[in-house]
């Protein structure tokens, strides 16, 4: 019986990682338990497993009397009689320990007790997974499609299932049963139904932790993923930043023929993933910010956190982009409001000279006409980027 047990309690252990030590636990209050539905009181019972044999012993602290007359109370006493046949050394005064014979309890005390196992099993259980998926927290995780539930989804994650609430799904995502998903953890909470996890599909920092597991730079701290803005299932910017420089950020992070990128691509259902270099000089940020466009000219405020930028005037469209998103996601990924005018526009423009701008800013023609010079300028509303390395 007793290999029978450390059997049950080593398969418990390595298939619901719960800890022997706890079973144990949870056997001592459980014969606890039934002591206490079967005598009425358990006050002066104790219970003790020896963790490597497994052996138990129940036993009762009962005070010795003289005379079954003065036993006021059969739980708690014992007539001296009586304790001589258990102990030849029993004295009045002493405390003897009465085992208690666990067969004996009836059906109800040992149904209790095994409720009291099972009850323990079952939080313990719960716990081991909340704290399993709360370091995951804040990270990314493959779950498997099981449900719709209403306009939400359940999703399967191994051992606990997750929620993906419509509010932090994109839109146009369509998913079938089994289908395999990669989702960002948004929080996870302890109920008593056990773990609630919330997932999403649209927070930007899902982008940033594939990056993350795709691009070997990042992980090692070569590269760094200095801001990055989204637009969930259109386009996402992200502006990174290398620590080496013998290593290109860009270029790490679009990999050999666009391998790296395209498989977050993929993974996102086609959202489109721009990547630029980060620097520390405003002016710069907002022009690499703006890419494919190409800009003429920009003067940033620190101060205000506003930016006026010009564009020649067949690139307008283009820097703002289709329905202002260019010019929007630009604006996040900088943390800058963003005024974009033409060149015309800009020479109409009350107080405005165009020699401030272009006399500090000549240098940027040259710099985009090589480095941009590969993108269609017939744009027509949406622009495809070349992940050529």
């Amino acid at each position: 019986m007793n290999k029978e047990l450390m059997e049950a309690l080593d398969m418990l252990e390595k298939e619901k990682e719960i800890s022997k030590d706890t079973l144990f636990d949870a056997i001592e209050n459980s014969l606890m338990t039934a002591c206490k539905n079967h005598f009425g009181k358990a006050d002066n019972i104790k219970v003790e497993i020896n963790r490597e044999t497994c052996d138990f012993l129940c036993y009762a602290e009962k005070e010795v009397m003289a005379t079954r007359e003065e036993v006021e109370d059969d739980c708690l006493q014992i007539a001296l009689q009586d304790a001589l046949e258990i102990s030849k050394k029993a004295q009045v005064g002493d405390i003897l320990h009465v085992e208690i014979k666990s067969r004996e309890f009836g059906r109800i005390a040992t149904q209790n007790a095994k409720n009291v196992i099972l009850q323990k099993i079952r939080e313990e259980e719960r716990s081991v997974i909340y704290n399993q998926y709360y370091e995951k927290e804040k990270d990314v995780v493959t779950g498997v499609v099981q449900r719709y539930v209403g306009r939400n989804i359940s999703i399967n994650l191994g051992k606990a299932d997750a929620m993906l609430s419509e509010s932090e799904q994109v839109k146009g995502e369509i998913f079938k049963p089994t289908e395999r998903i990669k989702v960002y953890i948004l929080d996870v909470k302890n109920t008593p139904k056990g773990p609630r996890i919330n997932v999403s599909r649209t927070h930007p920092e899902l982008v940033k932790r594939l990056f993350e597991s795709e691009v070997t730079e990042i992980r090692d701290g070569t590269v760094e993923i200095r801001s990055i803005a989204r637009e969930a299932g259109s386009r996402t910017k992200i502006a990174v930043w290398s620590n080496n420089p013998n290593v290109d950020a860009v270029g790490a992070c679009v990999g050999l023929n666009g391998a790296r990128v395209n498989s977050i691509v993929e993974e996102l259902r086609g959202e489109k993933i721009d990547i630029v270099n980060w620097d520390d000089n405003p002016g710069n940020l907002i022009q690499n910010a703006l890419s494919p466009a190409k800009i003429v000219a920009v003067f940033a405020d620190p101060d205000e956190k506003t930016a006026k930028v010009v564009v020649p005037d067949y690139q307008l469209s283009l820097a703002i982009g289709k329905e202002g998103q260019n010019a929007r996601l630009a604006a996040r990924l900088t943390g800058y409001k963003i005024d974009i005018k033409s060149e015309t526009q800009a020479k109409d423009a009350p107080g405005f000279r165009y020699e401030d701008y272009v006399d500090e800013y000549d240098e940027y023609d040259e710099e985009y006409d090589e480095e941009y010079s590969e993108y269609d300028e017939n744009y027509d509303g949406e622009y495809e980027e070349e992940t050529d390395e």
